[in-house]
């Protein structure tokens, strides 16, 4: 196949629309095409309208307005036709988890209509490909998320399809998985084959060769990745040598006129400023270097959406100072080991946290981070070792624990069926607030988070961004000593996800520890320390900058948190064979 056949146009998007009910439309007259050789990244955060225009090209729904032609068919007039040439990865990979790997694949095989002949030879071919075969009679529900990634991407390319679709493939994943994936699909690309990655990671992006940027249902850009990212060319700036501490740096650097982004990166800061704008910090400090730093695609995306959220938090401004009554950690773990049945999720894991301290836990899917994590927060029994927080041993005092802590899990977690109002009540209650003080706390989120015009709306149907706000409000309702964040921001928007860490940046300033989990390696920098689990253990712990040191090399002279998460996770793995 010819390089120019290679990019043959597979999807024509024309003036597509497609409303649900009465609210704005999911999508708004979108344009565009997806060509045949290429990953085409379709970005944009939850609620962008990602999925609903995946699901359009698969014919699975019609637009309102428009049209949507794949691989020379209107969707509309013959959606048969094209289900039967393309593959198509759903969001949670589309699996049936009571089955196996083996039983998945066979169902599949059967929907598809691929011959009895064929399919040893097929199957072989993409068990191979995953590197799924030591797996073949594990349960789907068994299988880490980077497991269950490539199992959902081999069910998807049973019969060889001209165009792939994948809905957030690399979403709760760890970045090893995603690399692994990124492996596989942009090897089918050198078949022709046209890839159509959704995501709302940004720095995934960067990585596929064209792009439809979409939020709030419209497409605000649509080209290769770098045309968007020169729009702040020479307006990124690494700030390093700041004496004071970092989060309150940020912070006033957030507030100066000229500034429109800014997060923390180690022991440095990274900032973005207005066109035109000199690159000038005084809030720095005196001792405080710049120095230029490459743009990203996320740097023109906020550019692009006038800026982040500004360096205030109302709700830090609110909070109590937390001050130590003796020097003992607020967050302690011991030991602490979790076993089911003869398989030993976390062994021995051993830290503390000081007050006003944010600890990162990291890992690959399946590494044991999230059973630590539960085992803190007094949603799981260990073993064996002990946990404490604030004082309170979590096996002999449960509830006074977990009334000095609180918890923001991973997916939304509050009552659906409840609305804001009502979830921040009863909430008040769960965590022991009464009379005035209820009242006042509840207030006082209202204000802060501006729920007042969606209080009486379901919160299953709130959009990410106001179910985040009210997951993190109910949260700290009772001004916890310790907040424990289980992948807070996954899947929101990058100005809600600035606008989160304002918060937990002046919540630490004002004494409250935090303790989180997170696959976006650019939040990791946020944190004073991170353990690092894989396979139960804790493999290494430092601080951000430590962790990346570490892995320096002639090759790698400036390794990212990503880069030091792959390479540690790798260097335990060499050190348990040669220990074999």
């Amino acid at each position: 196949m010819t390089a120019d056949l290679d990019r043959t146009e597979l999807v024509r998007l024309s003036g597509v629309t497609k409303r649900f009910g009465d609210a704005a439309p999911a999508l708004d007259a979108v344009s565009g095409s997806i060509l045949g050789g290429e990953i085409t990244g379709l970005v944009g955060p939850d609620g962008a309208g990602k999925t609903t225009l995946i699901r359009l090209m698969t014919g699975l729904m019609l637009p309102d307005a428009g049209t949507v032609e794949v691989l020379g068919f209107d969707t509309a007039k013959n959606p048969a036709a094209i289900q039967a040439a393309i593959g198509y990865m759903p969001q949670r990979f589309g699996l049936y988890e009571d089955l196996s790997v083996q039983e998945n694949l066979d169902l599949y095989a059967d929907l598809r209509g691929l011959p009895k002949g064929e399919r040893k030879a097929v199957f072989d071919e993409l068990l191979t490909f995953t590197d799924l075969k030591r797996f073949t009679g594990r349960l789907a529900g068994k299988l880490s998320g980077g497991m269950k990634q490539k199992l959902g991407l081999a069910c998807a390319l049973l019969k060889k399809p001209r165009l792939l679709l994948l809905d957030e493939p690399g979403v709760g994943v760890d970045p090893i998985s995603r690399r692994d994936l990124w492996k596989m699909v942009e090897d089918l690309t050198k078949e022709g084959i046209g890839v159509v990655w959704s995501t709302a990671y940004l720095d995934e992006a960067e990585a596929c060769d064209g792009v439809l940027l979409l939020n709030q249902g419209k497409l605000l850009f649509s080209g290769k990745p770098a045309d968007l990212t020169t729009r702040v060319t020479d307006r990124v700036f690494r700030v390093s040598g700041v004496t004071e501490r970092k989060r309150q740096v940020l912070a006033k650097l957030l507030d100066e006129e000229g500034i429109i982004d800014g997060v923390i990166q180690g022991e440095a800061i990274r900032i973005v400023t207005r066109e035109g704008a000199r690159p000038e910090f005084p809030s720095a400090g005196e001792s405080a270097q710049t120095s230029s730093a490459p743009p990203r695609f996320e740097d023109a995306f906020v550019d692009m959406l006038g800026g982040g959220p500004g360096g205030r938090s109302k709700l830090a401004e609110a909070q109590q100072v937390l001050t130590a009554k003796d020097d003992r950690p607020v967050i302690e773990a011991k030991g602490l080991t979790k076993r089911f049945g003869d398989f030993t999720a976390a062994d021995n894991i051993t830290f503390d946290i000081r007050r006003g301290e944010i600890f990162g836990l990291l890992g690959p899917n399946g590494a044991g981070k999230s059973t630590t994590f539960k085992m803190l927060c007094g949603l799981l029994k260990p073993t064996a070792g002990e946990g404490r927080v604030a004082g309170f041993d979590l096996r002999r005092d449960a509830a006074s624990a977990r009334n000095q802590l609180g918890y923001m899990a991973q997916k939304f977690s509050l009552y659906g069926d409840l609305s804001i109002a009502q979830n921040l009540d009863f909430f008040a209650g769960v965590y022991g607030l009464s009379g005035r003080r209820k009242r006042e706390r509840i207030a006082l989120m209202n204000e802060i988070f501006d729920f007042g015009r969606h209080a009486g709306q379901s919160s299953k149907d709130l959009p990410l961004g106001l179910k985040q706000r009210l997951a993190l409000a109910c949260a700290v309702m009772h001004e916890p000593q310790a907040l424990f964040l289980d992948e807070p921001t996954s899947g929101v928007d990058p100005i809600t996800r600035r606008e989160f860490w304002t918060h937990i940046n002046a919540l630490v300033e004002k004494g409250v520890t935090v303790l989180v989990t997170t696959h976006f390696m650019e939040e990791a920098e946020y944190c004073d320390r991170i353990s690092l689990i894989y396979r139960g253990r804790s493999i290494a712990l430092g601080s951000p900058d430590e962790l990346k040191a570490s892995v320096v090399t002639e090759e790698q002279p400036d390794p990212t948190m990503e880069d030091a998460f792959i390479a540690l996770i790798r260097q335990s793995e060499t050190e348990a064979k040669e220990a074999a």
